[in-house]
């Protein structure tokens, strides 16, 4: 029972009080999943550019490179230099995009949509995108999943959930490292935490977001 965690009440006001705002967020992820495999890319690359960067900025950053045309045809060199100012580690970053870019659209690449669906479940697809495309680990493929509505009951552990988790006493401390076992299991207790709370996992990810940063993004 929510007996063994801490702070549950607060947490649930603070709920009542964004879950509108929550709800038309998810909506909009929903959506963004029945869109074009452009605008899917469009948000893979986001979730790579947000890896220990700000949000904002990586959102900004897809969208100046696709203005200037260097997100479909920028070779690697020219998206780096493009994202310098923009994001930490852009050269990884850039090469991580090209490569996404040719794994999907290439002249024998695999659709977005198709990788989405093929998949019998959100783990297994999670599993997918992190064992094929550079630049994904089990965050940011979660990230991504979530983002187009194809991942809800994932868990996106960053610091900021990670420390709300350790705040209402889901987990015991910080974690150094998150290995691919360490990842899974305090994403099981969270999920167990979401549903002894009656919140859904991404309305909770939501709700941890907008208590760090102020807002409802992504």
């Amino acid at each position: 029972m929510t007996d063994r965690y801490r702070h549950v009440d607060e947490l649930r006001a603070e709920y009542a009080g964004k879950r509108d705002a929550i709800a038309e967020r998810l909506r909009d992820f929903r959506a963004i999943g029945t869109l074009s495999d452009e605008r899917l890319f469009e948000e893979l690359c986001f979730c790579i550019l947000a890896v220990q960067s700000k949000a904002h900025s990586a959102d900004a950053a897809v969208h100046a490179l696709a203005d200037d045309g260097l997100l479909w045809d920028g070779r690697a060199s020219e998206v780096a230099a493009h994202l310098r100012h923009r994001t930490r580690f852009h050269n990884h970053k850039a090469v991580f995009i090209v490569r996404a870019r040719d794994r999907f659209f290439g002249d024998h690449g695999m659709s977005l949509k198709k990788a989405l669906d093929a998949a019998s479940s959100p783990d297994e697809t999670r599993a997918w995108f992190v064992r094929e495309v550079d630049g994904l680990g089990w965050k940011e493929a979660s990230h991504f999943l979530r983002n187009v509505g194809r991942g809800e009951d994932l868990a996106i552990l960053d610091r900021h959930i990670l420390r709300n988790l350790v705040g209402h006493g889901v987990v015991l401390r910080m974690p150094r490292t998150l290995t691919a076992h360490r990842y899974l299991f305090i994403e099981e207790r969270m999920r167990r935490f979401a549903g002894e709370l009656g919140i859904g996992m991404a309305a909770l990810d939501l709700l941890f977001w907008s208590r760090e940063t102020g807002e409802i993004f992504k």
